[in-house]
C-alpha cells in the first residue's frame, strides 16, 4: 500500500475517532474543553510539519507540498479560530463596561 494512503486512512480515522469523542461531551464543558484545546492545536501543527517532512524524505516533493501546505493552513486556521472564539467566550463572563 502506497504510503500516502496509509496517511489518508490515519488522517480519516483519527477524524472519525475526534468526532465521536467530542461528540459525548455535555454542551455546559464546551468553553473549557475549547480553551484547553486552543494550547494543544499546535500539536496538529507540528504534525503537518512531520508529515510534510516525510514526504520531502521519500521523493514525494509534488504530495508533500499539497498535502503538507494543506494542513499547516488548516492547523493555523484552526488554532487562531480557536483563539479568537475562546476570546468571545470569555467576554461573555466578564463584569462591569468591559464588554
Amino acid at each position: 500500500m502506497p504510503q500516502w494512503v496509509y496517511l489518508l486512512l490515519l488522517f480519516i480515522a483519527f477524524s472519525v475517532i475526534g468526532y465521536l469523542i467530542i461528540k459525548q461531551v455535555p454542551s455546559l464543558l464546551h468553553t473549557p474543553l475549547m480553551s484547553g484545546m486552543n494550547a494543544l492545536s499546535g500539536i496538529t501543527l507540528l504534525g503537518a510539519l512531520l508529515i510534510t517532512d516525510l514526504l520531502v524524505r521519500n521523493n514525494q516533493i509534488l504530495l508533500s507540498y499539497l498535502f503538507g501546505g494543506l494542513a499547516v493552513i488548516l492547523a493555523m486556521i484552526n488554532i487562531v479560530g480557536g483563539f479568537c472564539v475562546t476570546e468571545r467566550m470569555l467576554k461573555k463572563f466578564k463584569k462591569g463596561d468591559n464588554k
